[in-house]
């Protein structure tokens, strides 16, 4: 009798508990940890201060150069 729960157990309930226990670590490792979200606000931030550089420097070069849209 103790053979056929044991073989129950190592068959059915053991890869059972195994597959769960991967599945929980998955899906815990889907959301972002605070240290990816700063990283990921300082890369939105750097971006947008680029952003804003870019249009000055386009903003310039209208007032200079009128043309130089054209010449690329």
């Amino acid at each position: 009798m103790g053979e056929v729960i044991g073989i129950v157990f190592v068959s059915l309930v053991l890869p059972l508990i195994v597959i769960l226990h991967y599945v929980t670590k998955w899906k815990a490792t889907r959301s972002f940890s605070s240290e990816d979200e700063k990283m990921l606000e300082d890369l939105w931030d750097s971006a947008q201060r680029m952003e804003s550089r870019i249009n000055t420097l386009e903003t310039i070069l209208d007032d200079q150069v009128p043309d130089w849209r054209k010449k690329t």
